[in-house]
């Protein structure tokens, strides 16, 4: 598919407002990836076709990311969103989630910390099951196994 036929994807009865499917890119950061395409929001993005354009795992996410922007629902649910972006894209996408899901439930689901550290209640699951439920301070406090992994990864920043 085009770039934009990408995004639009998130709310394909909009398929033909290139206005929403712009505003969607620029509030994913995702602009940034599709203005240096040849073909803008008309180029055809992956590795297997003719003169398509084949993106980084960062730039994936950051179109991906624009879908959910264009879906404008109530109940947004996120997958390891930024798994793929360093450490500044990450922040200005979280920056970015903060608008997207204002007055909204948003299901974020990841394993760095730094991620869901922002969320209202985290929900630790272990073996399948949830071991503990609370806000970041609640569960570092209770130092179980939510502190002794947030400590693990802060330790490679420090």
């Amino acid at each position: 598919m085009s770039a934009g036929d990408n995004i639009a994807v998130g709310r394909i009865a909009a398929r033909d407002d290139h206005v929403r499917i712009q505003k969607a890119a620029a509030r994913s950061l995702a602009d940034d990836v599709i203005a240096k395409l040849p073909g803008g929001y008309d180029q055809m993005i992956a590795k297997r076709f003719k003169n398509s354009v084949e993106l980084s795992g960062g730039e994936w996410q950051e179109v991906a990311i624009a879908r959910a922007y264009m879906r404008e629902a109530d109940v947004l649910i996120l997958d390891e969103p930024t798994a793929a972006l360093d450490a500044r894209s990450e922040f200005a996408v979280f920056q970015r989630f903060k608008e997207l899901s204002s007055g909204k439930t948003a299901v974020l689901i990841s394993h760095r910390f730094s991620s869901v550290r922002m969320a209202d209640r985290i929900l630790v699951l272990a073996d399948g099951r949830l071991e503990a439920s609370g806000t970041h301070d609640e569960l570092i406090a209770e130092n179980g196994r939510y502190a002794e992994l947030f400590e693990l990864q802060a330790a490679g920043y420090r």
